[in-house]
């Protein structure tokens, strides 16, 4: 092996620092679904292009209950059946429920009044807010807005994601999943 100097090895580092300021890429095409279909970003229109700007990314902070919540989504998603019957709600005063919505949701205002014209005990979840999130999370709920009704006993009994499921839960007609 041979022993270089640190002259040497400073040599190196300036004559690769040389190479790199001297790099000229190409430009990267961005494509991006717009509309049903990809196309390049540099072919948007402007507002289009505005819009693609303002996108955020968003994940899931890492949290000690992420495997259990991931293992248990899988396991739901496994017990589902394509078609089902749900529950039928005859008695609203031993039901509750839990309503997940968002500030931008547009399904979300339909379902809050439909809720609202409910006398059932109940409870809002903004899953804007960190805590709504997180406890959004843990049940497995990746839409807004969706409705879980629980029984007596605290067992989850349907969910639902829209007024038609809702109209369904009260009603017993089959919903597809």
């Amino acid at each position: 092996m041979e022993m270089r100097t640190l002259e040497q090895i400073e040599q190196e580092i300036a004559e690769t620092k040389a190479a790199l300021n001297d790099v000229h890429g190409t430009e990267t095409e961005v494509y991006a679904r717009i509309v049903g279909y990809y196309r390049a970003v540099k072919h948007w229109n402007r507002g289009k292009r505005d819009e693609f700007d303002q996108r955020k990314l968003f994940s899931l902070e890492e949290t000690k209950d992420f495997d259990t919540t991931i293992a248990s989504i899988k396991n739901n998603a496994e017990k589902k059946e394509e078609v089902k019957t749900v529950e039928v709600i005859a008695d609203s005063n031993s039901v509750t429920y839990e309503l997940y919505t968002r500030k931008t949701c547009p399904n979300c205002p339909p379902v809050k009044d439909f809720m609202s014209n409910l006398e059932m005990p109940g409870r809002a979840i903004d899953v804007d807010t960190e805590e709504g999130l997180a406890e959004a999370a843990k049940k497995g709920i990746f839409a807004s807005p969706t409705v879980i009704f629980y029984n007596k006993e605290g067992i989850e009994t349907a969910r639902c994601h829209n007024v038609e499921e809702l109209e369904a839960v009260f009603n017993k007609v089959p919903v597809l999943s």
